[in-house]
């Protein structure tokens, strides 16, 4: 059998291999080869941490004493995974844009870059994964101590009784190497992932070997595997419906909360899409691995004494069979697991504490904070090495103190109620932007004192409550009793102290949500998180203008180091187009440096330090430019009564606005009725008169004939020409009117109609540019004609200039042909704009002649050809402008 001396042996070996692993995958990202690295498949088997010892090894052990209930842990994160595109699609994104390093910032970030609720966040996770640590340390040590042979000599026994010791130094070790290499948490930990990514192949294999062997080896196949489990207890298993789904709950939300888990599914990923082949992908390998896990139990209790421990079947049913090699592997399949998890918790657990507790408690220490120059980058990762190397002292020190007593039997499904008190603060705030700071606040905190109240603590044993308090409850009151809270009794511990502690949780984050009044960071941070598909940039906090840029480039240059930092300067300078080194300090460029700040110290700290300089405030543990305070809410609350106010202003002036328009064309319609009436009735008059003449007079000469008949004729046209205009507007504006499609030159058209339009009276003169005129046009030429003819008579009868002109102008416009008709005269008023092409309109005093029917014709021909005639303001004289669509207008050939 192999000693002691031998399994080290094997894991040294098995950790140097790691070791050469994560080195050659980050000297592979520095080279810039990451492609290989940032698969979907690496990212996939990232997630195998969630698979940890206690999952390794306790999956058995579950089945062994509760039957098909271990189910509900593999169940709750495929049930996540498989609907990734409503949650984890957005955390992935929302980590992207706000440059988020944990769950702790996440939060933070959200409700207005609070660091107060990142401490509360990061004591919470603290809390709740180091007794986890200490599991993995225990089950590390358990496997070894299964190879050990009673009647060993006292130097293996001394190694022995310090392997959790040694294993919490070479994962701290580890952790430091190839965890704090980067500065950036937001940046990929390549190593480790890959590292991570080989553990969760050899855990499987290790896993698969076993169960392959106890079905084909020792069964004898899948069908004498089946009758075993029959007539087994595990045959006659019933399942519980409530604690089913309460284990599957509780699953899907740690699975989404623990800061081992988030490391890896929003940190550590470069692409959101690489979640559409975990979706599937990764509840694969879950039920791989818990393939086997029945027919192992089963075969385990069979096989081995009675009081054998059903968590260590997986390497004890191997070595009592003789496959040594089988067990080897299997030793390294728990293994794998144990030190993955450690690893990447100690990661994410490093990062919240140094960024939320040690960073801004020394900021506050140095004096001046964020103004001070000097390198602080060597205090950030010393902070962060030194929070690794804490917790996992932690997790070594509580694995001592309880003496790996049956009190961590159970601690993962206890660390997982714990985390999970972060869920409603966490999808209440990238769903509802009601949410508020001390919503979320008081639902951690109340959430959390119940978890501790009514699991933690009595998970330790009875040196944390006493068998006083466990019997009669708190002060004596029995519906304060930790396991029967307000008296409900009969329930399953954890299930008791999961309802109670989230009831509480959402509760008080709803209520204190609806009760408090967000800030105006907050309600930014809102829309950013809720809205991150619309928007991904991040929020608009700073004013700018205030900050030196001198100041902000020391800054930066502390945390990012001078090159990265006269890098990100310079591309800003650039971006705002000057020559220089230093852009300035506007809101964009302050949000840029803010978010590049927060992937090293965090999000609360980076606001904190820019708002010191922007600002001039002092560093504190909490948000400086968080506004929360009553006064910003009360002007906050001006803010939209006086936004309301002026929308009514506007509402109501825009109805006078209307109103005097309809009394003007009221007045215009009146005038317009008096005016034809006088056009009709003028001609009418001089035919009937002249008529009259010709008819009665005998002595009239022959040109005295030809005189009187030319005004009858004159009278005639202008009659029929005033009712030619009437009678077009009756049916463009009905549409009536059916179009003449052809082709023609537009200067041929512009030709006549400018000969039309000059014929009698003084002309204006026409200044042209006839390469551009060059088109050929496929529409109603005749009625374009008309539209051009009254644009270049309304210029000849109401230029006001000594010497009218006309240009015309022809160009293209964003798919449009574009005709500006320009006289250099005085325009037309600006009360008068909006009314010149209404029907009834008349806005020149000057008698020109004519009925003011010419623009409404116009307008009404131009929307049947499919374009716009408008007015331009803005160009001294008046100014008109015919577009036509493109695609009317052919190159001449």
């Amino acid at each position: 059998m192999i000693t002691l001396n031998g399994l080290v042996a094997v894991c040294l070996t098995y950790v140097v291999f790691l070791f050469v692993i994560a080195f050659f995958a980050e000297r592979s990202a520095l080279r810039g080869q990451v492609r290989w690295l940032k698969a979907p498949l690496v990212y996939t088997l990232s997630l195998s941490i969630y698979c940890t010892a206690w999952t390794f090894y306790g999956a058995v052990g579950s089945a062994a004493r509760s039957g098909f209930e271990y189910l509900t842990i593999y169940l709750g994160p495929s049930l996540v995974m498989v609907g990734w595109w409503w949650i984890l699609r957005k955390l992935v994104r929302i980590g992207r844009s706000q440059r988020i390093t944990s769950v702790a910032d996440l939060v933070s970030s959200r409700y207005g870059k609070s660091n107060l609720l990142a401490i509360c966040v990061t004591i919470l996770a603290v809390i709740g994964t180091t007794p986890y640590i200490a599991l993995q340390l225990q089950s590390v040590t358990l496997s070894f101590e299964v190879f050990a042979q009673p009647g060993v000599p006292s130097p293996e026994e001394g190694l022995r009784s310090y392997t959790a010791l040694w294993v919490a130094f070479g994962l701290a070790l580890f952790t430091v190497i190839f965890g704090t290499r980067n500065l950036d948490a937001n940046e990929r930990h390549h190593g480790v992932v890959m590292a991570i990514a080989v553990e969760a192949v050899v855990k499987l294999a290790a896993l698969l070997a076993v169960g392959i062997f106890v079905v084909w080896g020792l069964s004898g196949g899948v069908a004498q595997t089946l009758a075993r489990i029959d007539a087994s207890e595990l045959g006659s298993w019933q399942m519980d419906g409530g604690r089913w789904a309460g284990l599957t709950l509780l699953s899907a939300a740690a699975f989404l909360c623990l800061p081992r888990m988030f490391q890896v599914l929003v940190v550590e990923s470069d692409d959101e899409g690489h979640l559409r082949t975990a979706s599937w992908a990764f509840p694969l390998y879950l039920l791989l691995m818990s393939l086997f896990v029945v027919p192992i139990a089963v075969v385990g209790l069979d096989l081995l004494p009675a009081g054998s421990n059903p968590d260590l079947f997986v390497l004890t049913v191997p070595l009592a069979t003789g496959q040594e090699g089988l067990a080897v592997l299997s030793f390294l399949g728990g293994f794998s697991s144990a030190t993955s998890m450690v690893i990447v918790a100690a990661i994410a657990l490093s990062t919240m504490v140094s960024n939320h507790i040690v960073m801004p408690i020394f900021l506050r220490l140095t004096g001046n904070g964020a103004s001070v120059s000097g390198d602080v980058r060597h205090a950030v990762l010393l902070s962060r090495r030194l929070s690794i190397t804490g917790v996992v002292g932690l997790g070594y020190l509580y694995y001592s103190l309880s003496g790996g007593g049956t009190a961590l039997a159970t601690i993962g499904l206890v660390s997982f109620a714990g985390v999970a008190q972060v869920l409603p603060a966490m999808l209440g705030g990238i769903f509802w932007r009601g949410a508020t700071r001390m919503g979320a606040l008081a639902g951690l905190t109340s959430g959390f004192a119940i978890w501790l109240y009514t699991l933690f603590l009595p998970s330790i044993g009875s040196g944390a409550l006493s068998d006083a308090i466990m019997a009669q409850g708190l002060f004596g009151l029995s519906w304060l009793r930790p396991q029967a809270l307000f008296g409900i009794s009969g329930l399953d511990p954890l299930l008791h102290a999961f309802l109670w502690s989230m009831t509480f949780n959402v509760t008080a984050f709803f209520s204190f949500s609806l009760a408090s009044f967000p800030s105006p960071l907050e309600r930014l941070q809102g829309a950013q998180f809720v809205n991150v598909f619309d928007h991904s940039g991040g929020p608009r906090s700073w004013a700018g203008g205030v900050a030196q840029t001198e100041d902000l480039m020391i800054m930066a240059q502390r945390i990012l180091g001078a090159p990265e930092a006269q890098a990100l300067f310079e591309r800003e300078a650039h971006r705002q187009g000057g020559r220089g080194l230093l852009p300035d300090p506007t809101p964009d460029f302050l949000e840029t440096l803010e978010k590049e700040l927060s992937g090293s110290v965090g999000a609360a700290t980076a606001h904190a330090m820019v708002g010191q300089i922007v600002g001039g405030m002092s560093v504190s543990v909490e948000d400086l430019m968080a506004v929360a305070d009553e006064t910003a809410q009360m002007m906050e609350y001006s803010a939209r009564l006086e936004t309301q106010s002026n929308e009514l202003s506007r509402t109501a002036r825009q109805l006078r606005e209307a109103n005097q328009k309809l009394t003007r064309l009221s007045v215009q319609k009146d005038a317009f009725l008096t005016q034809i009436s006088h056009e009709l009735r003028t001609p009418m008059t001089s035919i009937r008169a002249f008529s009259e003449i010709l008819r009665d007079s005998r002595g009239l000469t022959a040109a005295e004939h030809i005189k009187y008949a030319s005004i009858i004729q004159d009278e005639a046209i202008r009659l029929t020409r005033l009712l030619d205009d009437l009678l077009d507007l009756s049916v463009l504006e009905n549409g009536q009117v059916n179009l003449n499609l052809r082709q023609g030159l537009l200067c041929d058209l512009l030709d006549r109609a400018a000969a039309a339009a000059n014929d009698g009276g003084h002309a204006v003169r026409i200044r042209r540019n006839g390469p551009n005129e060059q088109l050929m046009l496929n529409t109603d030429l005749d009625r374009l004609s008309q539209v051009f003819i009254n644009l270049i008579a309304n210029a000849r009868k109401y230029c006001d200039a000594d010497a009218p002109e006309l240009e015309i102008r022809v160009s293209e416009k964003t798919g449009l042909l574009v005709i500006d008709f320009i006289d250099n005269g005085s325009g037309i008023s600006v009360e008068a704009q909006d009314l010149i092409f209404e029907k009834f309109a008349r806005v020149s005093d000057r008698q020109a002649g004519g009925a003011g029917l010419g623009l409404a014709i116009s307008r009404q021909i131009m929307t049947r050809l499919g374009g716009e005639i408008s007015y331009l303001p803005g160009y001294g004289g008046a100014a008109f402008r015919v577009a036509l669509p493109r695609n009317f207008a052919l190159a001449a050939q």
